[in-house]
């Protein structure tokens, strides 16, 4: 896409991927909030990765290991060359969750398929119900997870609060107020108080996107976490939502789109903050 954010090859177009179906080097995949979706209609060649089945672990609150990771991209035909291209419902609020995960992972080669599923459907492009038969492949298990690198985990939040650096938080103005506890038109997720981390800022997710589910551009998002917050793009970030899928769409903007170098994700978020004994809160 020709744009001024800092890695414009992360974010393609609609038409882009329309011209790279058939292009062995990619692989495309969908990853919906909605998991039923992709079995109505997806992308041709496109394949469905759950983002609760096939990347969280089964018992512990954690993501799989990474010798469950390499079977995962083995199985869709995914080697450590391969450019996975994500896109998803919500304006990819889930394709950008399932996307860091991959970055959590150690693969490079990601992008976003700009406007997600629904611009998809309203250019009037073709959906299909058959499931691709990729050749599997022998993805090499990654050496570790980079949980220092682009995670955070509660202490690390914690310092973090303590030591007044940057924190964001990306839900709903009612959320981060604490007059609910949930986002608005979901059910009560069992999170015992309401409010937010001491110090952080609100700027929820959705600010990033236009109507139609497209980025802003570079321009809109530099005034909003640049000359807004007064952001920085050397400092040390922590984004958070509920469960840390709305942060990833906010980790894909500052990383990828404006190029800030230090963004974190803190996954357990307010499921786990809001619920912790001891965590401080404010609201």
């Amino acid at each position: 896409m020709i744009s001024n954010y800092i890695h414009p090859g992360a974010l393609v177009s609609t038409q882009w991927v329309a011209d790279h179906l058939d292009d062995p080097s990619f692989c495309i995949v969908e990853s919906n909030e909605d998991i039923l979706l992709y079995d109505t209609g997806h992308l041709p060649g496109a394949v469905h990765i759950d983002w609760r089945r096939d990347l969280q672990d089964g018992l512990v609150r954690d993501y799989i290991q990474t010798k469950d990771f390499a079977a995962l991209c083995s199985r869709h035909g995914i080697t450590p060359e391969t450019t996975v291209v994500f896109y998803g419902d919500k304006s990819n609020w889930w394709s950008c969750y399932a996307l860091w995960v991959f970055r959590l992972f150690g693969h490079t080669k990601v992008k976003v398929m700009n406007g997600g599923r629904d611009k998809w459907i309203a250019e009037g492009r073709p959906l299909v119900r058959d499931i691709p038969e990729k050749k599997s492949v022998n993805y090499p298990i990654p050496s570790k997870r980079l949980d220092n690198e682009i995670r955070a985990f509660f202490e690390n939040t914690l310092v973090h609060s303590h030591q007044k650096r940057p924190l964001i938080d990306v839900r709903s103005p009612g959320e981060f107020s604490g007059e609910i506890t949930h986002m608005p038109d979901y059910p009560q997720e069992g999170v015992l108080r309401g409010g937010h981390i001491p110090g952080a800022h609100s700027v929820p997710w959705k600010r990033a996107v236009n109507e139609d589910g497209t980025f802003k551009s570079a321009e809109e998002l530099r005034k909003i976490y640049q000359e807004e917050l007064g952001l920085q793009l050397e400092d040390d970030l922590i984004a958070y939502c509920r469960i840390g899928e709305r942060s990833s769409h906010t980790w894909f903007v500052l990383t990828y789109l404006l190029g800030f170098s230090h963004v974190r994700n803190y996954d357990g978020s307010w499921t786990e903050w809001g619920n912790r004994v001891g965590a401080p809160i404010e609201k």
